[in-house]
């Protein structure tokens, strides 16, 4: 296992866990333990075997005794669970014996290595018993197998292989978007545990998981679930080449919205952190630079100093703020117009900022905008597309049309993009702004258009003799 347990291991779980201990899965375990199952009734039957019923027996007794047969006997205790999770079927047992799987776990770790060695030894796969559960209709049996899964698979040298690792990311990814889902906090403990680990971050990101968390965190969800899923953030960004392309998914613009509402010390902590990892882990200085313009385009800086003023305990807090503020001053001095104008564009959160309505502007860097495949430009004509809000509409059709204005062949691309359809279809928008900014525009296009024709008429008649003297010269 290369470096599977990379510096995000040593994270300390105490402030997690103890969250974790007031979540519903905890709640219901307690529960849980109360209820033991008859284990007597079901050997008579002969549903488990006299080995199981013993070791079973051995297990569900005090600490002590417990971890002395555990010691004693591993392998054992690896098939009688297994077993068992095959072998019964009524809910309240596989709950009983999920709870038990996952307490001996959290006592010691290293007793994932328990399973895996069993597994390995039978050549059999650990996982799919678990795996298996997260199928079943109980969400209680569900959340624990999976919380049982993130364990085992983060605990130990063995990595979960592919096909597994994708499906239950996909799973957890499903379980973020269930409405009112009640088991949301255990889904996102078992994310916090697995993004920990190099090998699964890549894989989350093939499954959609940081558009996933983004769509949630931008929707109103409860200060506890906005912690756990900006960690599960933070902990992607130590890898640096998922710290670069972090933004692409606009990741900044949510996060600085989240820290100017939130009141909760917790969520600050982490978003500092986040934004810290995202100049501090790229390995390529513009990424890092574009970072700080678009902290500085969504107002962070503003709430960085609001930030500085109050007092915090944590010294974490007070490091990153320090830091966070001295690199945003400085990308402020470096910050050319156009810098500030391509942040703004690829943040999606248009407004009427000086450069739109500024000539030099648009004179010194209008052919700016056809660089890296005419990157700025599909972002404004997608926009126009996909967007509601009646303000990144207007801008985006006035930045169109001053973009034709002042490059020749700026209406063959905004045709070929397919921004010139687009931008007449505004004309009929219900909001009166959009319509005036998009009428602009398409007068821009045509005017743009007559200009040419003007010129290829002048062209022509240079060319063609005039009708009259052709005429009389037969004559």
């Amino acid at each position: 296992m290369s470096e599977v347990q990379d510096l995000m291991s040593s994270l300390p779980d105490d402030k997690i866990d103890m969250i974790a201990a007031t979540s519903v899965l905890q709640q219901q375990a307690g529960d849980i333990r109360q209820n033991k199952p008859n284990w007597s009734s079901y050997m008579q039957s002969l549903m488990i075997s006299q080995e199981d019923f013993a070791c079973v027996g051995s297990l569900d007794k005090d600490k002590k005794s417990q971890a002395q047969y555990l010691q004693d006997n591993p392998s054992q205790c690896a098939k009688t669970f297994l077993n068992l999770l095959s072998h019964v079927s009524k809910d309240q047992t596989i709950q009983y014996i999920l709870v038990m799987i996952d307490d001996l776990l959290q006592e010691d770790r290293t007793r994932v290595a328990i399973f895996h060695d069993y597994a390995n030894k039978r050549k059999e796969s650990v996982w799919a018993p678990f795996l298996n559960l997260l199928n079943r209709q109980d969400g209680f049996i569900v959340n624990m197998a999976s919380r049982v899964v993130g364990k085992l698979a983060c605990w130990g040298q063995e990595v979960m292989p592919k096909s597994d690792l994708h499906f239950y990311l996909q799973w957890l990814k499903d379980q973020l978007t269930v409405a009112n889902n009640e088991y949301i906090q255990s889904v996102g403990r078992c994310l916090q545990m697995m993004l920990r680990v190099d090998e699964y971050r890549f894989a989350f990101v093939t499954v959609d998981g940081i558009s996933t968390l983004i769509s949630i965190l931008s929707s109103r969800v409860n200060f506890q679930v906005q912690y756990q899923l900006v960690f599960c953030l933070w902990v992607l960004t130590f890898n640096p080449l998922l710290a670069e392309k972090m933004n692409k998914f606009n990741v900044i613009p949510i996060l600085a919205d989240i820290l100017s509402d939130s009141a909760k010390e917790k969520v600050t902590r982490i978003i500092l952190a986040v934004f810290r990892n995202m100049i501090e882990k790229p390995e390529d200085s513009q990424v890092a630079k574009e970072h700080c313009i678009a902290m500085v385009q969504c107002k962070v800086m503003k709430q960085l100093q609001i930030l500085e003023q109050r007092r915090f305990d944590d010294e974490d807090i007070a490091a990153d703020l320090e830091f966070l503020i001295e690199k945003l001053q400085n990308s402020v001095h470096d910050l050319s117009s156009f810098d500030e104008y391509a942040t703004e564009i690829k943040s999606a959160r248009l407004e009427w900022s000086p450069v739109h309505k500024s000539a030099k502007f648009w004179r010194e860097n209008a052919q700016r905008l056809n660089e890296k495949n005419y990157e700025l430009l599909r972002i404004l004509v997608h926009l126009l597309e996909t967007s509601k809000d009646p303000l990144v509409l207007s801008v985006a059709s006035y930045d169109i049309g001053e973009y034709v204005r002042h490059y020749p062949r700026g209406k063959h691309v905004i045709e070929q993009l397919g921004g010139k359809q687009l931008v007449m279809q505004l004309l009929a928008h219900e909001d009166p702004n959009v319509r005036y900014e998009a009428l602009l525009a398409v007068q821009k296009l045509m005017v743009h258009n007559w200009e040419y024709l003007g010129k290829q008429l002048e062209k022509e008649n240079e060319k063609t003799p005039q009708a009259g003297s052709t005429i009389s010269g037969k004559a």
